[in-house]
């Protein structure tokens, strides 16, 4: 069964079954590899994403500069009232982007708007609109840090079908206003009315 050697040049072993073993670890080695690398890839691809977008939601803030609210009052020409103020019927916030934050696209912005009685996303044209206020400026995007938009939520179930019913706000009612732009960044702006104000106020500060 077994061949003695008698001669030192005679040694020597090849083994069928040792060579299939060792052509078997070296594939099994090379698959193990490839996953590894691919896994690795994955996961520098998925953490870079993840870095970038993080980066973004910090960076990417908006600004309200200014808000105020249009009242239902009817003021004439001469001065005089036709209908006195009784409550807040539009909101209107002036924004503009922080310093660091990337060019905002409000076709992509949402409004969240909260109040004691409704809740509804806002999107623009479809529940919030706005006006450029500085020359040059798009109304739906803000890219350097002078630009500024104005944005307008109204609140008339009548003008903004996002709304079932009338959602305006009276003397001391208070609402949030939170936008969300592109990249998932937040800003809440707290919206309250005054307690009071003159029956020929058309506008107030909110």
């Amino acid at each position: 069964m077994f061949e003695t050697i008698h001669s030192e040049d005679e040694r020597g072993q090849v083994g069928i079954g040792t060579l299939i073993v060792f052509i078997a670890m070296v594939l099994v080695a090379a698959i193990a590899a490839g996953v590894l690398i691919n896994t690795a890839g994955s996961l520098q691809s998925q953490a870079s994403d993840t870095g970038t977008e993080t980066q973004q939601a910090v960076a990417n803030q908006i600004e309200v500069v200014h808000a105020y609210g249009d009242t239902n009052a009817d003021i004439a020409a001469d001065g005089s009232v036709n209908t006195a103020a009784s409550h807040v019927e539009q909101i209107n916030l002036v924004v503009k982007k922080s310093a660091g934050s990337d060019v905002i696209d409000l076709n992509s912005m949402t409004v969240q708007y909260t109040s004691d009685s409704v809740s509804e996303t806002l999107e623009l044209g479809d529940g919030f609109d706005s006006t450029e206020l500085t020359s040059g400026t798009e109304s739906d995007a803000l890219v350097s840090t002078d630009d500024r938009i104005e944005i307008h939520i109204d609140l008339s179930s009548a003008d903004n079908s996002a709304f079932d019913e009338d959602q305006h706000l009276d003397p001391g009612d208070s609402a949030t206003v939170e936008l969300v732009d592109q990249s998932g960044a937040q800003f809440s702006y707290g919206v309250t009315v005054p307690a009071t104000f003159a029956d020929d106020a058309a506008v107030v500060v909110v």
